[in-house]
């Protein structure tokens, strides 16, 4: 089991002065799903058979929200989380480069020469099936191919990851974690979608039903589940605990925001102000309109029911 924590380097690249020769996978690594997990198991591979240190670059902020201005991006990690699921991996460094207006003009010979060869020392570069990257994303393993001619180094392409026969990406998960489909897209990330967002202020009507929730801000950009009710789980104070929380409108009072609600299981603790994160593991039902206050409270029994057998059957034995 791999337990060494890598290295972050920031923009400066100051840490990696020593300019070791290095295998690289370069990408945004959105999710960090199968596929990425696949390219990031041969880095560290290649790193062992030709004793090169191993290294992902990835990007901050996200190349879409600065091309496209933040307009209708959702991810499915904030660059944080991403470091959090990167570092434990294996990796020697990860490596950290702001893309900003002016480096997405550069060239495809320059980001190789003077980022790769350069800066990170390269001498294998792996890179997915679709791997395109330099200005307007034009240059592909044909181009790359050439430059390896030129500058002396290795190419490897890691074919699709495909799980029964479907190929795993960042935009197939997020078209279905906004369809609510959340047990396909945790197969596909291999872990629990997880959302993490600060405790603030609601209206009190779960209370007054016997559901108290707390109601969670989450952070700019990040992706939501499509509207409805969800089995989740966190931890308070090293505990783990259970709840159901529900995405969208609350249409049985016409509210015209949306909201993310969470009622935890057996728990009593005030939280208002702390930043909690949940992960999703099922969804339960649909966001329903009901008549009034009385048959949303009956349908919040069911749903709590329905939350506690599904915990049950899924119980890992001791």
């Amino acid at each position: 089991m791999i337990t060494n924590l890598c290295t972050l380097i920031s923009e400066d690249f100051e840490k990696l002065k020593e300019n070791y020769p290095s295998v690289i996978t370069v990408g945004t690594f959105d999710g960090i799903h199968l596929g990425h997990r696949q390219l990031i198991k041969k880095v560290i591979q290649i790193s062992s058979e030709e004793n090169l240190k191993s290294i992902v670059l990835t990007f901050d902020p996200h190349p879409r929200s600065v091309l496209e201005n933040n307009k209708n991006i959702s991810l499915l990690n904030t660059h944080q989380e991403k470091e959090n699921i990167l570092i434990p991996l294996g990796l020697d460094f990860l490596v950290k480069k702001k893309f900003t207006i002016e480096f997405s003009k550069m060239s495809s010979v320059n980001f190789v020469k003077n980022i790769l060869i350069h800066r990170l020392n390269l001498k294998h570069l792996v890179i997915g099936h679709d791997h395109h990257f330099g200005r307007n994303r034009t240059a592909n393993i044909t181009q790359l191919i050439e430059y390896s001619k030129l500058y002396n180094f290795k190419v490897t392409q890691v074919d699709a990851f495909k799980l029964n026969g479907i190929s795993v990406s960042s935009t197939k998960i997020r078209n279905l974690i906004k369809d609510g489909n959340i047990d396909q897209a945790n197969r596909f990330l291999g872990y629990n979608m997880f959302l993490s967002g600060t405790v603030v202020a609601g209206k009190g009507r779960g209370k007054k039903m016997g559901f108290p929730t707390a109601n969670i801000l989450l952070e700019k950009l990040k992706i939501k589940p499509g509207n409805g009710v969800y089995l989740i789980s966190s931890k308070y104070a090293g505990i783990k605990i259970y709840g159901m929380m529900n995405i969208g409108n609350n249409p049985t009072f016409d509210d015209k925001s949306p909201s993310i609600e969470v009622h935890f299981f057996d728990f009593d603790q005030k939280i208002y102000d702390e930043n909690i994160q949940m992960q999703i593991i099922t969804r339960i039902r649909n966001e329903i309109k009901f008549s009034g206050s009385d048959e949303l409270s009956n349908q919040l029994i069911e749903d709590k029911k329905k939350c506690i057998e599904f915990i049950s059957r899924n119980k890992k034995s001791p």
